[in-house]
C-alpha cells in the first residue's frame, strides 16, 4: 500500500542537532529512511564521521527505492551563538535550505540540588534550552523568509513531570516546552510550524546505567502502562508525522511518547 501523501516527506532536507548518537541518531536515521536529505550535528568532527558512514549505507537501500537522500555533517557548537549562526549558513549554502530543523541536543547531570554547582546549572541550561534558541532562531530567519518549516524541539516526560535529582534538567525541559509554544506564537504567521516530542524513559547508551539498575528499571517498568523501557525507533514515527504536510496545522504541541507514563498516578 502507498504511503498517504499527506506523511511524504522524501526530498527535504533536515538537520538534527546532537545526532552523532542516541536519540538524535535514531531520529535522523528515520528521516533518512523516509526520504529526506540529513544533516547531522555535533560537536566532534570524528564521531559525526562515523555516525556519517553509518547512515550512508542505510541511504543506498533507500535510493533502491526511488527517493535521492544524502547524508551531510555540520560540526558547530549549538549552545555557542556565533558557532550557531555561522553553522546555519554554511549548511545552507552547501547543502540547501533546510525545511525541518530537530533540536534535539541535550544532556543530563543528576545531582541533589543543593549539590548543583553554578557552572553545571549554566552547562545544562545552554545545553538543552539555549542552543534550542540559537539554532531555532537561525533556521527561523530563512524558515520566515521562504514561508515554511517544520521545527521540532526534542523536550521530555521531565516536561510535565520530575523526581528527585533531576531538577536542574526538568527546569530547562520545562522552558523548552514554553519555548516551543512561544516560537509557535511568533513564527506561526510565517507558515513555520513548532511542536515537541516528549520522550519517556527512553533505553540509549546514556541511560544504560539506569536500565541495568534492577530496581529502577523495576519501577519504570511498573510506572509506565505499556510496562517497558521505551527504544529510540518508537520515537521515529512522532517526529515524522509533525515533520509532515499531515500536522501543517498543529503547532505549539508537546506530543509525549512515553508509554503512557504522564497519564497516570
Amino acid at each position: 500500500m502507498a504511503t498517504h501523501p499527506l506523511f511524504d516527506i522524501a526530498g527535504r532536507t533536515a538537520l538534527v542537532t546532537g545526532s552523532s548518537r542516541g536519540i538524535g541518531h535514531a531520529l535522523a536515521r528515520g528521516l533518512l529512511e523516509a526520504g529526506c536529505t540529513v544533516v547531522l550535528n555535533g560537536r566532534d568532527p570524528e564521531r559525526l564521521k562515523a555516525a556519517a558512514a553509518e547512515l550512508t549505507e542505510i541511504a543506498g537501500s533507500v535510493e533502491a527505492t526511488g527517493n535521492t537522500t544524502t547524508v551531510h555533517t555540520a560540526a558547530f557548537d549549538v549552545t555557542d551563538g556565533p558557532s550557531a549562526t555561522a553553522g546555519i549558513a554554511e549548511v545552507e549554502e552547501r547543502v540547501g535550505p533546510l525545511d525541518i530543523l530537530v533540536n534535539n541536543a541535550g544532556m543530563q547531570n543528576r545531582a541533589p540540588l543543593l549539590e548543583f554547582t553554578d557552572a553545571d546549572w549554566h552547562q545544562i541550561l545552554d545545553t538543552n534550552l539555549t542552543s534550542a534558541f540559537l539554532v531555532g532562531r537561525e533556521v527561523a530567519r530563512r524558515m520566515t523568509e521562504r514561508g515554511h518549516g517544520k521545527i521540532v524541539n526534542i523536550c521530555s516526560l521531565q516536561s510535565e513531570v520530575v523526581r528527585p535529582g533531576i531538577a536542574p534538567y526538568a527546569a530547562t525541559k520545562g522552558a523548552l516546552k514554553m519555548l516551543t509554544k512561544g516560537m509557535c506564537a511568533d513564527w506561526g504567521p510565517y507558515g513555520i510550524q513548532v511542536n515537541g516530542l516528549g520522550p519517556g524513559y527512553i533505553e540509549t547508551e546514556l541511560t544504560r546505567p539506569l536500565v541495568e539498575d534492577e530496581k529502577f528499571s523495576a519501577w519504570v517498568r511498573g510506572r509506565t502502562p505499556a510496562g517497558r523501557w521505551g527504544r529510540t525507533e518508537d520515537l521515529v514515527g512522532a517526529l515524522l508525522y509533525l515533520a509532515s504536510p499531515a500536522a501543517d496545522f498543529v503547532s505549539g504541541q508537546i506530543l509525549y511518547v512515553d508509554g503512557g507514563m504522564t497519564s497516570v498516578l
